[in-house]
């Protein structure tokens, strides 16, 4: 009995220590009902050599056009996730609407987590965003093309796509202009 006690009390430390370090799991366990899971900023950038296969997907928009991967081959993508309650995609926006305009043939997409597509279309009008959003929120088929791949961990979540399909970079969290200026820069060069 002492053997079996001292074994699930090692199991549950050693559960425990798995996620102790992990700023999203601590997230998820603090329960404060904000509604989302906020990424650190955490930039990660993907050699050549590293990248997965492309990635297809598909999806329908805030004005019920169908857009995919598919239509963007070889153009450099920066797809944004997130919904129009989350904070840090609010704060974000002027910055990702900076820039598309710098970067013109980049093509931005949005892919709206939560919202309908009235809610996206409002939450777009107030911030000057110019790209397509996919409404996501029913199907969650945009997130699930990326699972295994860059999966989005929490929203706002920022990928930059190269000319090939292949994620180049992703940024878990709200972006910093300079550093998501650079990643695509790096996306085009290539």
């Amino acid at each position: 009995m002492i053997k079996q006690l001292i074994a699930a009390v090692a199991v549950a430390g050693l559960l425990t220590g798995c996620t102790a370090n992990d700023p999203l799991a601590n997230q998820y366990k603090a329960g404060d009902n904000k509604n989302y899971i906020a990424g650190d900023g955490t930039v990660t950038e993907f050699s050549a050599e590293s990248r997965g296969s492309a990635v297809k997907w598909s999806g329908t928009t805030e004005s019920g056009d169908v857009i995919s991967s598919d239509a963007l081959s070889g153009v450099v993508t920066v797809m944004n996730f997130w919904y129009a309650g989350c904070a840090p995609c609010r704060a974000e926006a002027p910055d990702l609407v900076a820039l598309q305009k710098e970067f013109s043939d980049v093509q931005f997409v949005g892919v709206n987590v939560r919202d309908s597509g009235a809610t996206a279309i409002a939450f777009e009008k107030n911030f000057d965003i110019t790209w397509p959003s996919v409404i996501d929120a029913s199907t969650g088929s945009v997130l699930l093309a990326f699972t295994g791949i860059v999966t989005p961990q929490a929203v706002p979540t920022t990928i930059v796509i190269g000319k090939d399909g292949k994620v180049t970079a992703r940024v878990l969290g709200r972006i910093d202009k300079s550093i998501l200026g650079t990643l695509i820069k790096s996306a085009i060069a290539e």
